[in-house]
């Protein structure tokens, strides 16, 4: 089964992304690529990727017979995707486990979702 693991981040980024200083940034990146490893040793590992400020976002409206595009997030709130892993595990507790091994190593809060 396939499993979306999301980190969420502040919507304001600094110099140093969603980490509060340099050092923080340097050590979640230098423990995030060790998972990512981990995970493509375990057979977990489908995709992973980051995502550019909430603010780049633009929101597409095409359900009138013209499209409207809005600058910004589809949603106003104070943390959005920041960037997110599409694993494989044999089951929720699986996914779980591998969250939790996530977070410790980005630092951040990860939600788990399966996919339909």
């Amino acid at each position: 089964m396939q499993y979306l693991m999301s980190v969420f981040g502040p919507a304001e980024m600094s110099e140093f992304g969603n980490y509060a200083d340099e050092a923080t940034m340097t050590k979640a990146m230098a423990d995030t690529g060790p998972f990512n490893d981990r995970l493509q040793a375990g057979g977990h590992f489908v995709y992973a990727n980051g995502l550019a400020s909430a603010t780049t976002a633009t929101v597409v409206d095409g359900l009138g017979e013209t499209p409207v595009f809005t600058d910004g997030p589809y949603l106003e709130a104070k943390e959005y995707l920041g960037g997110f892993w599409v694993i494989e595990a044999a089951d929720l507790d699986q996914a779980l486990a591998l969250a939790a091994e996530g977070s410790k190593a980005c630092r951040g809060k990860v939600e788990v979702r399966p996919f339909q």
